[in-house]
């Protein structure tokens, strides 16, 4: 991990296409300006975390798919578990 200290309106690149200006630093938080080309995705990375915990949710449990089936298979059977 790089760790950097920039100051209002100082940039940083990263490559020779992105671009990171300082905006404002604040006691809450630091605006950042992103200069990037359009095919490359900038996300916040609670959002991301977000977006890959919902992929995880909808992917089933294949156990549980499959004791469903079983027990829609053989209603009877499943009182027994």
């Amino acid at each position: 991990m790089l760790i950097l200290r920039r100051k209002k309106n100082e940039s940083l690149l990263i490559g020779e296409n992105i671009r990171i200006t300082i905006i404002e630093c604040a006691g809450d938080g630091v605006r950042l300006a992103i200069d990037a080309p359009k095919q490359i995705s900038i996300l916040r990375e609670e959002l991301s975390e977000a977006e890959q915990m919902n992929k995880t949710a909808l992917t089933p449990d294949m156990n549980s798919v499959w004791k469903l089936q079983s027990i829609l298979r053989h209603p009877n059977d499943a009182s027994m578990n």
